[in-house]
């Protein structure tokens, strides 16, 4: 197999890299910060070379009662969830506008594996919704407003459906998994655990080189 692993920034890279180890398999490229970033520079590297699936990985948010501090969301869509347009009576996404898709399917097999091999290493991992979003959530209210829009959802993140567009356009199966550095909802830096995340994304690393 030949996988493309993908990450927003070097610290990313850098913590499931240290994961994987010096497996052959696995290449990786920068995506950069923000959906359109991503989807640009996923669309250029997944054109260098025949991929055989891509891995979104990176740190997230967490939706409070959904996915807590420090656990691993792989993502069961790919969903994003502020394309569209905000009416007087709430929001219409583009699917219901009829232009488009906001929603992006992954690997759901594979998805399933890799997450009973993270909980089988003793990982506090799960399977659910990842939100892209453009802004980044700061309060009570956006947070639950999207957490009605898409119930279940776990993590949310800025990158994920950039990049699994460009994937899907050139037919590469995809997964995303988020380590969880903070809740979603009002911006405490002094209560985020970037460390632990990272350390997070580190382990399900290791034990990804040993499911693919």
């Amino acid at each position: 197999m030949r996988i493309l692993v993908m990450t927003a920034v070097a610290p990313e890279r850098d913590a499931i890299q240290r994961g994987l180890g010096q497996d052959s398999r696995f290449e990786y490229a920068l995506a950069g910060v923000g959906l359109a970033a991503a989807a640009v520079n996923g669309a250029l590297e997944l054109a260098k070379a025949e991929y055989d699936l891509l891995i979104i990985a990176g740190i997230a948010g967490g939706f409070v009662g959904q996915a807590e501090i420090g656990s691993l969301v792989i993502a069961s869509e790919i969903i994003a969830a502020d394309l569209g347009v905000e009416l007087l009576d709430g929001f219409s996404s583009l699917d219901e506008l009829g232009f488009g898709s906001t929603r992006v399917s992954v690997a759901a097999d594979l998805a399933q594996r890799v997450t009973a091999a993270l909980q089988a290493a003793g990982l506090h991992a799960q399977a659910a919704p990842v939100l892209t979003v453009a802004t980044a959530t700061g309060t009570a209210a956006t947070a639950a407003a999207l957490a009605a829009r898409v119930p279940g959802a776990a993590a949310e993140a800025m990158e994920g459906f950039g990049i699994a567009t460009a994937a899907q356009q050139r037919g590469v199966p995809v997964l995303e998994i988020r380590a969880i550095s903070n809740a979603v909802g009002p911006r405490d830096r002094d209560a985020w655990r970037i460390g632990d995340a990272l350390k997070a994304l580190e382990a399900a690393g290791s034990v990804l080189a040993e499911v693919l």
